[in-house]
């Protein structure tokens, strides 16, 4: 993977770990098993944004992140459907360190492709040169759009993402009821999007 600055959600998704058993996973993972499609749609529901931003953070490449998503959640699936997690409680750890392997292979097959094409093209080094500016573009945007998100925003998805505070606990530090966070979180993540997309447009 091209060494480059890492933004502010590089670092805090890629240190995730799973802080305690909890409950909602260890039904879903057991209602997947007896085959319930819509406990599927939950668990998606549930960890979706989180692969998605830890695969952007990583590749800074939309099509990149949701290719790495959609193939997570294949083999998540596949995994619990076969009955092969052998602690529920450790789901959300699970499901990321699926990501984390999705996301290496993925950077390896990036770099094979573009080795490749360079042999091929016989190009010379400025084409890395601009690989390499263009991944710390990209990481710098991530960036400043955390940077420039409110400060509530920015805290819930540092405590939500990074943290996994558990809604009780979000909900007392940003002092609102725990129904808003439901809000928050979309609003937020909306933000934080929109954002990126002006910061990379053109």
């Amino acid at each position: 993977m091209t060494d480059c600055p890492r933004s502010l959600l590089a670092v805090e998704s890629a240190n995730v770990q799973e802080t305690a058993t909890t409950s909602p996973d260890v039904e879903l993972v057991a209602s997947i098993r007896e085959g319930d499609s819509t406990a599927e749609t939950a668990l998606y529901e549930r960890y979706s944004a989180r692969v998605y931003f830890l695969a952007l953070s990583e590749l800074h490449s939309k099509e990149d992140a949701e290719d790495v998503r959609a193939e997570t959640f294949l083999r998540v699936l596949q995994s619990l459907r076969q009955d092969q997690l052998r602690s529920p409680g450790s789901l959300g750890s699970f499901i990321v360190g699926t990501a984390l392997n999705v996301i290496r292979e993925q950077a390896r097959r990036r770099y094979k492709t573009q080795s490749l094409d360079e042999r091929e093209l016989n190009l010379s080094g400025e084409r890395s040169l601009e690989s390499a500016f263009i991944d710390a573009e990209a990481a710098q945007a991530l960036e400043e759009a955390a940077r420039r998100l409110k400060p509530r925003e920015r805290a819930f998805l540092r405590m939500y993402y990074y943290e996994e505070l558990p809604n009780e606990e979000i909900a007392r530090s940003l002092g609102v009821k725990e129904e808003r966070l439901r809000l928050i979180k979309s609003r937020a993540l909306k933000s934080f999007r929109e954002m990126y997309k002006q910061l990379t447009k053109g």
